[in-house]
């Protein structure tokens, strides 16, 4: 699969998988568990979004009877695991989307092993460490040779801070870029050395790029998006995303003691307060100016935009897509009023 948008950005997915290693994933897990195992770790987003036609795979599982009101990033897993013939799949059953019971249901009727993962209702690395345990037993790893991928993975979680420093701090990273960097991280697109090399060339022709031209920095929240020409639309209008939430907390941002540390203060699996203080707080440390929230159609967090609105003092927009395509002409209307909204904020001019 050529899943290159870079010609310096490595291939999402490994190609050809590695017959009887690759393992999927729904979503951000113990990855180095996967590693410890001697498996090949495969994010089913990434395989998704970055397919040739990827609305093609929402449409095959439509076909095989997920219903039109069901989210597509479901949909596009199932396609995921059925185009690129994925065996094996890890499924986030408790932190993620409650639609993975369902998917994993019809996985495994369609002769898909299926692995159930689980993360604390709340943030205890107690209970972390359990289903850390329970994850290695499943796939016949160590956990002390987890611990030891921990240590190894920090110098590629390093190369992709420094790609996310280099967004923010010098403007040389486009909010596009950032993101695809940082979301890869939830598997190192199968190879955490080849994802190590690649990150360094990029830091090197990056660094040495002059800044993006633009107004205002905005923050971008919620799960990745599945249309990410949403990027590309807000930097030509002088709008540069400068913070991607979930992607960076894929990456893992803060270094920890232990596995079960580190899975603890990854923010996505526990609900929305832990979220919005670390939004909050990096927010004013990136000198955001105004917030894109995403949320995908049919998912339960469209719920918590309220929350999020209530707690920052910045200019929130929602945005919600449904399939992968392009942006409609209403969404880039609504875009461009709020840049426009945002810029005048910032300068001190009245707003209309």
């Amino acid at each position: 699969m050529a899943a290159v948008l870079s010609p310096i950005f490595p291939p999402l997915l490994p190609d050809p998988l590695p017959a009887g290693r690759a393992v999927g994933i729904t979503t951000t897990i113990p990855v180095e568990v996967v590693l410890a195992a001697g498996l090949v770790p495969v994010d089913a987003n990434n395989a998704f979004v970055t397919a040739h036609d990827p609305a093609a795979l929402v449409a095959e599982a439509e076909g095989a009877g997920f219903p039109r009101t069901c989210c597509c990033w479901t949909k596009g897993i199932y396609g995921a695991v059925r185009r690129f013939g994925i065996r094996r799949i890890i499924g986030v059953t408790q932190g993620d989307c409650s639609n993975t019971h369902a998917l994993m249901e019809i996985l495994r009727f369609e002769g898909v092993e299926c692995i159930p993962f689980e993360f604390p209702y709340q943030p205890d690395p107690a209970r972390m460490e359990q289903s850390l345990r329970a994850l290695a037993g499943e796939l016949g790893a160590e956990v002390g040779e987890a611990e030891r991928w921990r240590r190894r993975l920090a110098a590629p979680r390093e190369k992709a801070a420094q790609i996310d420093a280099l967004t923010w701090q010098e403007g040389r990273v486009s909010g596009r870029e950032n993101h695809l960097w940082l979301v890869s991280t939830s598997d190192f697109s199968g190879d955490p050395d080849r994802y190590e090399q690649e990150a360094e060339r990029f830091l090197s022709r990056a660094g040495a790029r002059e800044p993006i031209p633009h107004q205002i920095r905005l923050g971008y929240v919620g799960v990745p998006p599945i249309v990410p020409e949403l990027y590309d639309y807000l930097e030509a209008m002088g709008a540069l995303v400068v913070y991607n939430e979930t992607q960076r907390q894929f990456a893992m941002p803060q270094q920890a003691a232990s596995l079960a540390e580190q899975y603890s203060r990854y923010t996505y699996p526990y609900g929305i307060f832990g979220r919005v203080k670390d939004i909050c707080r990096e927010c004013e440390r990136r000198r955001v100016d105004g917030i894109i929230h995403y949320v995908q159609s049919f998912c339960f967090r469209r719920i918590e935009d309220r929350i999020l609105r209530h707690a920052t003092p910045l200019p929130v927009l929602t945005v919600e897509c449904d399939r992968p395509g392009t942006l409609s002409g209403q969404l880039k209307t609504r875009l461009e009023a709020f840049v426009q909204m945002v810029e005048a904020r910032k300068q001190g001019r009245p707003i209309f």
